[in-house]
């Protein structure tokens, strides 16, 4: 059972809304953190495969924060290109700490929200993180980082009839990624997963649980 609050914390551009999906007693020894897909095309905290995600690390045991970037919802600011995006997941990371400082870090995100953790721990290797997690990474949409300064266990989860990402382009940025890392398809699964939220799921739960061993 988990109690959902929320809220907002502040961002480098102002107050951003978050959601805080807290476990009395967390059995993970891990906090996670999640980013939506992109502000310019409908993506918000509420976005379903976010929400999925974070009912399925809490189901695990964690504390789970999504936010909104800025210009999304209640969350100030305006859209600046991934670049203060990737500011706001710093700061949302900032607040779990604050909120949990006995629990190591997990940071995730979907579609734009993950090229937005691949861009951070491609220039930063944050303290206290534990594993990172890309799901429906749009691998044939710009440029995403591979070579990471952070080198702790990494998860790909993505379908195998992405929009955004053909299996040839996924194979292949997996395979530049260093060690630790696992990842999983969809069969049939599209960007947004459509009718495959239960095997998203179950992907999700298996990978973290062989990642935290």
């Amino acid at each position: 059972m988990s109690l959902i609050t929320s809220g907002s914390f502040a961002g480098p551009a102002g107050e951003l809304e978050s959601i805080l999906n807290d476990c009395a007693a967390p059995s993970a020894g891990v906090a996670a953190v999640l980013c939506h897909p992109h502000p310019l095309y409908g993506g918000t905290m509420h976005t379903r495969i976010v929400f999925q995600a974070a009912r399925t690390l809490c189901d695990l045991g964690m504390p789970v924060l999504r936010f909104n970037f800025r210009g999304v919802g209640r969350s100030a600011g305006a859209y600046d290109h991934g670049a203060g995006e990737q500011q706001d997941l710093e700061a949302a990371m900032a607040r779990m700490r604050e909120l949990r400082p006995e629990l190591a870090l997990l940071v995730g995100g979907f579609s734009f929200g993950a090229t937005m953790v691949a861009r951070l721990l491609a220039r930063s290797a944050p303290t206290g993180l534990r594993c990172a997690l890309l799901l429906g990474l749009p691998a044939d949409r710009g440029e995403i980082p591979a070579d990471w300064r952070w080198q702790g266990p990494k998860l790909m989860i993505s379908g195998d009839h992405d929009e955004f990402a053909s299996v040839a382009s996924l194979e292949a940025y997996f395979a530049r990624l260093a060690p630790p890392k696992q990842r999983a398809w969809i069969p049939g699964g599209d960007h947004f997963m459509a009718a495959r939220i239960p095997e998203f799921r179950d992907a999700l739960a298996r990978l973290v649980r062989s990642a935290l061993g």
